[in-house]
């Protein structure tokens, strides 16, 4: 079948032949709002993001502006440093306010007990039986006025030693102002005569005092080899151990040797001690003997165990 030829067309105006090529080219409804909205800034035109891009351009920086912001900088940077050690700075602190406190503290006590304000004003003498203690504080009195911690032990010492009864000493500070004196007086075990008259020694064989005349109450020691002698030493440590009533009552000491001390009481009782071995044990069944004996002209306590009655 033949298809039917195209119907004749009006022909154009000038008019419309100029608006046709501007029609061409003229957007769609929505082409149009999508470029109008471009030109107004709408989403999807490139105007907003040449603005941001604009905006994140580096403006130009003064010397301010770097000075100013290198100044923030460093002031967080100690902030944050300070905020991390705050637990190890507290640590220091403390521990050198106790070590300034303890110094403070050892210094001030270390002025304090030089100066005057620690000096001696009383000198007390303890432990003096036979000797008088004024005497002894006498001998001391150059010390008065002087810091309780600048006392011349060696001062004290020389003046002592004026005193052959002392065998041992020893300083006590008192703070403020007491100094004290404790001594241990020798124990004399009896007198060597001699041709200067009779000696007090005691058992080391220091002589403590020579008299004209016997002592009261101080038996008489007869050594072989003097007060340097092992029999002297033997006989000082028996004396040394007897009990107080056989050594109120003893009269005289003999030894020849260490072994064979020979004791004398007042009642006319002769002692065979011995050594000055187990003296403790001899000294108690001596006692014990006498008590049972009280007639006994001799008794003999060499061995301990078997004492032997005359």
């Amino acid at each position: 079948m033949r298809r039917p030829a195209p119907l004749p067309t009006a022909p154009e105006s000038k008019g419309q032949r100029d608006a046709a090529p501007e029609a061409a080219t003229r957007p769609r409804r929505g082409q149009r709002a999508e470029a109008d909205g471009g030109a107004d800034g709408a989403p999807g035109s490139d105007a907003p993001r040449k603005r941001i891009l604009a905006d994140e351009e580096p403006r130009p920086t003064s010397t301010g502006d770097v000075w100013r912001a290198a100044r923030a900088r460093r002031k967080a940077l100690r902030a944050e440093i300070r905020r991390f050690t705050q637990r190890s700075r507290r640590r220091r602190i403390i521990w050198l306010s106790s070590i300034g406190a303890v110094i403070l503290l050892i210094g001030g006590s270390v002025a304090a007990a030089y100066s005057p304000l620690f000096a001696v004003e009383k000198i007390t003498v303890a432990g003096a039986t036979t000797l008088d203690p004024t005497v002894i504080e006498a001998a001391l009195a150059d010390q008065l006025g002087t810091p309780l911690a600048l006392v011349d032990t060696s001062e004290v010492k020389a003046a002592l030693l004026a005193f052959p009864l002392i065998e041992t000493y020893a300083l006590e500070a008192r703070p403020p102002h007491d100094l004290t004196v404790r001594i241990l007086e020798r124990t004399p075990i009896g007198v060597i005569r001699s041709d200067a008259g009779y000696t007090l020694v005691d058992a080391a064989g220091v002589a403590l005092a020579t008299t004209s005349d016997q002592p009261e109450g101080q038996p008489l020691v007869d050594v072989d080899g003097g007060v340097d002698s092992p029999a002297f030493e033997s006989a000082g440590l028996v004396v040394r151990a007897l009990p107080a009533d056989v050594r109120a009552a003893l009269t005289g000491v003999t030894a020849s040797t260490a072994d064979d001390v020979t004791l004398t009481l007042s009642t006319g009782l002769t002692v065979v001690w011995g050594s000055a071995e187990d003296s403790a044990l001899k000294a108690v069944v001596l006692s014990t003997t006498m008590m049972q004996n009280p007639n006994a002209a001799s008794i003999d306590v060499t061995s301990p165990e078997v004492a032997v009655v005359g």
